[in-house]
């Protein structure tokens, strides 16, 4: 995070500080900043802050009545959902209410995917920094063939097993792994590294040049 001294207002570090949420802001940035496979899109992250909010008011609000059989995030979906029913709605917020939570303060607490942008690029300094194409493209190829060479050594272990336990009749033996991709627009298929290092299948590759 680099240094702001001239911080503009925040609602949503204002928020950090009210509802004693320490060190949320640093993982919202992290969450942000991460490597692609993990990062969480702004409007993810004001979801995410914002059920960490009614987390918060419920703890804040136990007064030995219990908790609701329903996890933070479905509370959530519940109250700002626009596929539930305004019954729905209405039975949550009558449910909140009496346990003790204030229910039309917590509301009016919830923060926008502008207002996390907003604290994580002009409050915090952070910057997201995206990946070239050909990084991400060798990057994922990686993954892949790491998961095949697992694939394989399990194949292998669970195989030799059998074999040594005479479950299976199997003399020397050897696992080959191929992951092929098809390409339902010419049915030409390719193995994924192949493809992968082509950039993609050569007929679609020619209909964009």
């Amino acid at each position: 995070m680099s240094t702001n001294n001239n911080r503009p207002a925040s609602k949503v570090a204002r928020l950090i500080e009210e509802y004693e949420l320490e060190g949320l802001g640093a993982d919202l940035e992290a969450r942000w900043t991460g490597d692609d496979n993990e990062r969480m899109s702004l409007r993810d992250l004001a979801t995410f802050f914002n059920q960490q909010l009614l987390r918060q008011a419920l703890i804040a609000a136990d007064n030995g009545t219990g908790a609701l059989d329903n996890t933070v995030e479905t509370i959530y979906t519940r109250l700002t959902s626009d596929n539930v029913s305004s019954g729905v709605r209405t039975d949550t917020r009558s449910r909140l209410e009496q346990r003790g939570v204030d229910i039309n303060s917590l509301e009016s607490d919830f923060v926008t995917y502008q207002a996390i942008r907003s604290y994580l690029k002009d409050w915090r300094g952070a910057e997201y920094q995206t990946i070239s194409d050909e990084a991400k493209i060798q990057k994922d190829l990686e993954s892949i063939q790491r998961l095949m060479s697992r694939t394989t050594s399990v194949t292998e272990e669970r195989i030799e097993k059998l074999r040594e336990t005479d479950r299976i009749a199997l003399d020397a033996f050897e696992v080959l792994l191929d992951v092929q991709v098809l390409c339902q627009a010419c049915g030409d298929q390719h193995s994924v590294t192949e493809l992968l290092e082509r950039d993609g299948c050569p007929c679609q590759i020619s209909s964009n040049d």
